[in-house]
């Protein structure tokens, strides 16, 4: 027996509903069953692996699954080299993304609930490393004055230190980008940035602060505009992590 990969179009009206069937060949002859009784035979799952992202062989002819399994590998590099750095300097990976995101933004975003969701991990994870940070000195806790239970989270000089000392891990991977021609650069921003917030727009990153998203972005035409800045512009000006950045309300009118 062998199956054709994939539905007949098939339809039988029965009292109940319509019911789909499935054609496939048996014996020589083209035949239908019913999808209610149909247990998948071998093929279905064969179909699927050789459909995968992952296969080498699906790659060859899908140029967005080679750029996923491409991305895929630049994830390792980035885990790798952060591994490195954590056991050099005694903390977690995660302590040490802490410590880093803190360094370089507000205030307003160094609390528990913000850096959950920066890192999509849960408070209780976020919390237990504060506190370990918190105990080795690297961490201080700036309680609100009105209620003792809210509080930011600030560097200590000693965290400071460990920051200087740890947020070069990644410069193996920034060296091999700095290799490419300004072109090759420029196109390959464009494209990332763009990625990052369609990513955000569907809810699998939870965080985006890219121009894209800001209520200061407009789009005219083919052209990129800032209201802040007063400026249009261009594929190199776009930013992945703005400072300045205010979510737009109105983001589900913007089309990208």
């Amino acid at each position: 027996m062998s199956f054709l990969p994939h539905r007949a179009s098939y339809r039988k009206n029965t009292k109940s509903d319509k019911e789909e069937w499935l054609l496939y060949h048996r014996d020589g002859k083209l035949q239908l069953i019913r999808i209610a009784n149909f247990v998948p035979p071998n093929w279905w799952d064969f179909f699927m692996k050789q459909n995968s992202i992952f296969n080498p062989n699906q790659q060859q002819n899908d140029v967005s699954s080679k750029i996923v399994t491409g991305l895929e590998r630049v994830s390792e590099v980035f885990k790798v080299l952060l591994w490195e750095k954590a056991k050099l300097v005694g903390l977690s990976p995660i302590q040490i993304q802490l410590l880093i995101f803190i360094a370089y933004h507000k205030e307003e975003l160094c609390n528990v609930s913000h850096l959950a969701r920066e890192f999509n991990i849960t408070k209780p994870t976020v919390s237990d490393a504060v506190k370990v940070l918190v105990k080795k000195r690297m961490l201080v806790k700036d309680y609100s004055p009105t209620d003792n239970r809210s509080y930011i989270i600030q560097l200590s000089s000693l965290g400071e230190k460990l920051v200087n000392d740890a947020n070069d891990f990644a410069i193996p991977l920034k060296n091999q980008i700095d290799s490419f021609t300004q072109t090759e650069k420029e196109s390959v921003f464009k494209t990332l940035s763009e990625l990052i917030y369609k990513l955000n727009r569907i809810g699998i990153l939870t965080v985006q602060r890219t121009c894209f998203g800001c209520k200061f972005h407009q789009r005219n035409g083919s052209t990129d505009y800032c209201n802040l800045l007063e400026k249009e512009l261009l594929s190199q000006d776009i930013r992945i992590d703005c400072p300045e950045y205010k979510e737009d309300i109105n983001i589900e009118q913007k089309t990208i």
